[in-house]
């Protein structure tokens, strides 16, 4: 399948985001060829991994995650607001996630920030993927443009990628300014032409979030090289891989009875 499966924030749909048990559960699902997740800085510097500014939706915490240090965080319960059976999750350092899953799945790594609420944040995740040889595994996105301006100030060579959720007449020629050679766009923003025109300049798209099999399969048709990026990956599995499977055992079908 050219239509890659992207783990948003991990197998979401099922395990506490942005947890390893989230990676984890991703990870053992044999289509699963990236994983997205969104990474801020704590207080004394420690890049973590977690999608709001705040603390109070997916942990027990309050508060703002740039004014805990890394000791504080990792007290934290990020699972029970989930399920019982996650109580006790963390929330993890980038280079826990790195570890996890360097050489098994590409990562799309959103470096969440506006303005200058992080100063240092693109050199301290910069400094986890070097430190792992992984520059060849990752994309750093961000809705943040200066942000992806200091990254590329820092590594020239390191893929980036915007994210938005619009889509302006010259988005093409904004990738071309950023030195984006990927694009995270919300999904009801995508035809033919645009995907044709974007893949067509060596841009990789990404459709997010799409947890609809209908929907899953009606994007596909628009480009073969669409990602698509779901909560729920088994979802994935049931618009593509089953319904080839499908097709497969009704070809064998007709060919045994000729």
């Amino acid at each position: 399948m050219k239509h890659l499966c992207v783990a948003h924030r991990g197998f979401s749909g099922i395990a506490p985001e942005n947890t390893l048990a989230a990676f984890r559960l991703a990870l053992e699902q044999s289509f699963v060829h990236w994983i997205e997740l969104d990474v801020q800085v704590s207080k004394d510097g420690v890049p973590v991994v977690i999608h709001d500014f705040t603390l109070e939706r997916t942990t027990n915490g309050t508060g703002r995650i740039k004014d805990s240090d890394w000791k504080e965080l990792q007290q934290l319960d990020a699972g029970s607001w989930k399920n019982a059976e996650c109580l006790g999750e963390k929330i993890p350092t980038l280079a826990q996630v790195l570890d996890l899953c360097h050489g098994r799945v590409s990562l799309n790594i959103e470096l969440k920030t506006t303005g200058d609420m992080y100063p240092g944040l693109e050199k301290a995740v910069l400094r986890e993927i070097m430190m792992r040889e992984m520059q060849n595994e990752v994309v750093l996105t961000s809705f943040d443009r200066s942000a992806l301006r200091r990254t590329k100030e820092l590594n020239p060579e390191i893929r980036t990628g915007l994210i938005i959720d619009a889509r302006p007449d010259d988005l093409a020629k904004q990738l071309e300014k950023l030195q984006c050679s990927f694009l995270s766009i919300g999904y009801p923003h995508l035809d033919r032409y645009l995907l044709r025109d974007l893949t067509g300049r060596g841009i990789t798209v990404m459709a997010w979030t799409v947890d609809d099999c209908r929907i899953m399969r009606r994007l596909s048709a628009l480009h073969p090289d669409l990602m698509i990026c779901t909560n729920w990956p088994d979802r994935w599995e049931q618009a593509f891989l089953l319904s080839k499977r499908r097709m497969w055992h009704y070809i064998r079908k007709l060919i045994r009875f000729r």
